[in-house]
């Protein structure tokens, strides 16, 4: 019987989205990457003026909205529908003024309680494929299949190099590498809900594997499929 529930975590530019939209589209699963919520909680905190450094007030907004994410409703390239208070806020989410501030709103504790619980409430609903840092260790810990995705940071790089260079961006290769290990650092060592495999979790190193190669093995190891 295939997993009503599957866990994918890992370090940065691994390659675990990739591999959560390609997994559940072939299972006709929701594709559920956890981060879109922090950025609908930056999203609420920004328009209603709070300063990100005021973390009490940060982490009120943060219990207090509504934060849902669906099946894509809209052809328009999304993967998914993120709704805040019952708006469609999919697109918004993804300005720049959220991007220079998701990292520092996801830190806070009561933030990230906050969002665990509803990301537990999606999970419930079954019939999910969640992606991020804690799913199998915090979030849910009881899901039917739990992958660590992992590779070694120069590919990770690599990859995240090559993401910016097709978008247009410039950035230097040096650069990203030492943002990499940065973040590494800072998710491995952070006191709630450290990156780390699962103790049942099986570990995958993409370094080098394609996508496609990826998605193979891991299909490999959906019972019932």
């Amino acid at each position: 019987m295939i997993p009503s529930t599957i866990a994918i975590d890992g370090p940065a530019a691994a390659g675990k989205s990739t591999l959560a939209r390609s997994l559940a589209a072939q299972l006709g699963y929701l594709y559920f990457d956890t981060g879109v919520m922090y950025r609908a909680v930056t999203l609420a905190v920004l328009r209603a003026g709070i300063p990100v450094d005021d973390e009490p007030q940060v982490s009120v907004i943060a219990e207090r909205v509504v934060i849902d994410v669906q099946p894509a409703s809209v052809p328009d390239g999304r993967q998914y529908d993120v709704l805040l208070d019952g708006e469609d806020v999919t697109w918004a989410i993804r300005s720049p003024e959220v991007d220079a501030q998701v990292s520092k709103v996801s830190m806070y504790g009561r933030v990230r309680q906050a969002m665990t619980e509803r990301q537990r409430e999606i999970g419930r609903r079954g019939r999910v494929v969640m992606v991020g840092r804690d799913i199998g260790t915090v979030v849910l810990p009881e899901a039917g299949l739990k992958i660590y995705l992992e590779a070694e940071v120069e590919a990770r790089a690599g990859r995240r190099f090559a993401e910016l260079q097709a978008r247009g961006e410039t950035a230097k290769y040096a650069e990203v590498l030492e943002s990499v290990r940065t973040r590494d650092q800072l998710d491995s060592t952070r006191d709630l809900a450290p990156l780390r495999p699962a103790a049942d979790a099986i570990v995958l190193d993409s370094t080098k594997l394609t996508p496609e190669q990826v998605l193979e093995r891991v299909l490999e190891l959906v019972p019932g499929n």
